[in-house]
């Protein structure tokens, strides 16, 4: 259930889910903002369980999706919690033309989240627009799908091939191939990084990989090597 990971944030694991024939653990997180309310990212599936533990955080307010692919489980949170706003990356709202969203993630964190997250899209990539983001408390910086790893074991048959191919089960946490060739727009991504880079990360946080819980700045920069050389 939901685990503490610095000052007034938590993650919870849930259920792996199906994408495309691979099969991916999901994680949200959760931060309570300086009035008390809720910020939620990347929502996992809403088990009563999970909804008990969020609900004596405090009162939901946002419900933020990352990136476009991570969208599943907007829905059931929207019908849980009907008076917090839905927040779409670029991209989403086309693939999900059934939400009704609030408000799109832009370069800069609205004015309800500023003082406590700062945010930053990358741009330039094919396959989606990420925004990343920092709780300034806990000195958290939040990735979903630029950063990723598996252990070796979790993809059997031609999927365990393609995963190593596409360095998911590099022996450290990668960006993965599929998402390096599909920036085309570099020098956007580079600017978009030297920002992160700014930021005091003391951890980090990823969608499907392990948590980093020390020098979190020095793992973002050796993680994106690839992109700064």
């Amino acid at each position: 259930m939901l685990q503490p990971f610095g000052d007034e944030i938590w993650l919870a694991d849930g259920p792996t889910a199906d994408v495309a024939g691979f099969r991916y653990p999901t994680r949200m997180a959760v931060v309570r903002l300086s009035d008390g309310t809720l910020f939620v990212w990347s929502p996992a599936a809403l088990s009563e369980p999970l909804r008990a533990a969020v609900d004596a955080l405090g009162e939901v307010r946002h419900l933020v999706a990352p990136n476009a692919l991570h969208h599943l489980f907007l829905g059931e949170w929207r019908e849980a919690y009907p008076g917090a706003r839905l927040y779409a990356p670029p991209g989403l709202r086309r693939r999900r033309k059934d939400l009704a969203f609030d408000a799109d993630l832009g370069d800069a964190p609205p004015p309800e989240w500023s003082a406590d997250i700062d945010q930053v899209l990358v741009r330039g990539n094919l396959i989606a627009v990420e925004v990343v983001f920092f709780h300034r408390r806990s000195g958290v910086a939040i990735f979903t799908d630029l950063i990723q790893h598996f252990e070796p074991g979790w993809f059997a048959g031609w999927r365990a091939v393609i995963a190593r191919l596409d360095l998911m089960t590099a022996p450290a946490p990668e960006t993965p191939r599929k998402f390096r060739n599909a920036f085309v727009d570099r020098r956007a991504a580079r600017a978009a990084l030297r920002r992160i880079l700014a930021w005091p990360a003391r951890k980090v946080v990823m969608a499907h990989g392990p948590l980093v819980e020390a020098d979190g700045q020095a793992f973002i920069g050796r993680t994106f090597r690839w992109l700064l050389t």
